[in-house]
């Protein structure tokens, strides 16, 4: 299954999340989920070995979501598999006085990954234009001028970020970004197990369930973020969260996938270093 023909936001489209799914498994068996899902996991990893070898490219995968949809659990499983060196995971809270002694992308740039490397963003700069703008008092914590607020505030702040992901692209930092898409009835399923379960203590903020009051406000904020900024170089794809063994297997696809069209090679050695190969082993094979 193209999981990616699937779930990618068109660019310019007007996204309704009511009228998508949260439960969709594509008609896939949970049972047979778990044998996919190694496939793709076991893909991804021989990927991102020649990611890590060639050193030309970086991967930048943007985790996006509602309160316990499911970013670290999904981090987790599809990363499994993955060399540790060639993986760089940062998550994103509330900004810091430091962070916010600057530009909002300024944050995101530092955690950028390196060449040969998959850089995931648990959160990302997008918080800039969701929780700020369901809470927009926060934007008095950024101190900005006051010419450069008012109603066209969002418009320009989708233009950066544009740029911004384009010229990452344009400089060999592909960027693919995932929302997962988890219904209200299942996170407050989910609440209530973290609230039940002692070992789950340590996940649950009572914070939490005051944003739920906030959900059709939140909503309209990813949809106006998707129809804005899912562009043809650093695309969105909407992913169904509501079942997690689902959730990880369509984005280890997709994140394999997009490796796979990058048409990853190992270096090849000059004639000149084969050579000196050649006397090393003998020099071994002599010792």
């Amino acid at each position: 299954m193209d999981y990616r023909s699937r779930f990618r936001v068109t660019p310019g489209r007007r996204v309704r999340l009511s009228e998508l799914d949260p439960a969709d498994t594509a008609r896939m068996r949970k049972e047979d989920a778990q044998g996919k899902l190694a496939e793709g996991i076991e893909g991804l990893a021989s990927e991102q070995d020649r990611l890590y070898a060639q050193n030309s490219w970086a991967v930048l995968m943007l985790l996006q979501a509602m309160d316990a949809a499911g970013k670290d659990s999904t981090i987790k499983h599809v990363m499994s598999g993955i060399n540790p060196q060639g993986c760089q995971i940062y998550s994103f809270k509330a900004p810091s006085h430091e962070e916010l002694d600057h530009d909002y992308l300024w944050r995101a740039t530092l955690a950028l990954p390196e060449r040969g490397r998959i850089g995931i963003h648990n959160r990302s700069h997008y918080e800039e234009v969701i929780v700020t703008r369901v809470h927009p008092e926060l934007l008095d914590r950024e101190q900005l001028p006051k010419s450069t607020r008012g109603p066209s505030l969002w418009k320009r702040r989708f233009e950066a970020i544009n740029n911004f992901e384009r010229h990452l692209v344009e400089n060999g930092t592909l960027v693919l970004k995932i929302f997962l898409h988890v219904s209200k009835d299942e996170q407050r399923r989910r609440f209530l197990e973290r609230i039940e379960e002692p070992e789950k203590f340590w996940k649950f903020q009572p914070a939490d369930v005051a944003e739920r009051a906030h959900w059709d406000d939140y909503m309209a904020a990813y949809e106006d973020v998707f129809r804005h900024t899912s562009t043809d170089w650093a695309p969105w794809y909407v992913i169904p969260a509501d079942h997690k063994w689902f959730t990880r297997l369509a984005v280890a696809a997709i994140l394999r996938d997009t490796l796979v069209d990058l048409k990853l090679s190992y270096p090849k050695v000059p004639d000149e270093v084969r050579a000196q190969f050649k006397a090393a082993k003998r020099q071994l094979q002599g010792e």
